[in-house]
């Protein structure tokens, strides 16, 4: 199984592929639509993230020890954005997850790319994916 590390790495070599953000921000768009669907029933209120612009709900189960993430968004570009966050946290360890530094989304220059509200949502996707991992870690121990 990659690590977060690995993952993370696969990212950034990815995004250095492409000369310029449009061409970044078209494959974010692909890897939106490569998302697997989060369940219908778990498009709730209760999955939304807060602080996004845009409607992006995300869903966490735990499969054995590794936490297991479905999104979805309203919107194609943070479609985009989640996707990447579900590719490198996905079917981890809560504490790896905990314990992941998030330093990729700078390395690939993301950040710098958002509007302010799509990178304040970008936080926010964050935040809830490490609030889950508390959650699911707290169940392991």
């Amino acid at each position: 199984m990659e690590s977060i590390v690995e993952r993370q790495q696969e990212v950034i070599e990815e995004f250095s592929l492409f000369e310029d953000w449009t061409q970044r921000y078209e494959h974010m768009i692909d890897l939106g639509k490569s998302l697997p669907l989060i369940a219908a029933e778990h498009k709730t209120d209760d999955n939304i993230i807060k602080g996004c612009q845009s409607r992006v709900w995300v869903h966490a189960s735990l499969e054995g020890d590794q936490l297991v993430f479905t999104a979805d968004s309203d919107a194609i570009i943070t479609k985009g954005i989640i996707a990447i966050l579900i590719r490198v946290f996905s079917n981890q360890n809560p504490k790896a997850i905990l314990e992941a530094d998030t330093d990729f989304i700078d390395k690939i220059g993301l950040k710098e790319h958002l509007s302010p509200t799509r990178a304040n949502g970008l936080v926010s996707m964050i935040k809830q994916i490490k609030m889950y991992a508390v959650a699911f870690q707290t169940q392991l121990n």
